[in-house]
């Protein structure tokens, strides 16, 4: 089978090492690098900055899912975020996320690629028994758990996808 002709990811079987109650999670992150991959393999470097119709563009809508992912493993690890964290965050919107090198899309797709990897690291690493530990989040502590953090890094990571997946399709209507 081709990567066109396979079912969606959660259809393909349990993921090898990770934990049953994680899997849900593993599958729906495999499935938006596998859309992010389609989409923009040949999206065009000069449209990461467009902002159809004013909303965010796809530069920061990958910018951000790589940043989103490594945050939310931080906080699960129960660690602060770093200085490198919050200048990451602070380039997200408009980017480049390394001073004076410029975001291309195959960078900016090969970056979120490792922040997928990182997170099912991170999903294979995980006990099952501390899904329910608390962790804090941001400045203020605010409570959630390990099975939140990674949750919610997992549904952000769709919803950005998703939003990212439209802005790409009305950002290159306009070329034609």
């Amino acid at each position: 089978m081709t990567p066109a002709t396979l079912p969606e990811v959660w259809l393909r079987g349990p993921l090898p090492d990770v934990p049953p109650l994680l899997q849900p999670l593993a599958h729906a992150l495999l499935q938006a690098r596998d859309e992010v991959a389609t989409a923009l393999g040949h999206f065009p470097d000069e449209l990461l900055a467009a902002r159809p119709a004013g909303v965010a563009s796809v530069g920061f809508h990958l910018r951000h899912l790589a940043g989103v992912l490594d945050r939310m493993q931080a906080y699960a690890r129960h660690e602060p975020l770093s200085e490198a964290q919050f200048q990451y965050l602070a380039a997200e919107k408009d980017g480049p996320v390394v001073p004076g090198t410029p975001d291309t899309t195959a960078t900016l797709v090969q970056r979120f690629h490792e922040a997928v990897e990182q997170m099912l690291r991170t999903l294979r690493a995980t006990p099952e028994a501390t899904l329910p530990e608390f962790r804090p989040v941001g400045r203020q502590g605010l409570p959630s758990t390990v099975i939140g953090l990674l949750t919610h890094a997992t549904e952000h990571t769709t919803r950005h996808v998703g939003q990212l997946l439209v802005t790409a399709r009305v950002a290159q209507s306009a070329l034609r």
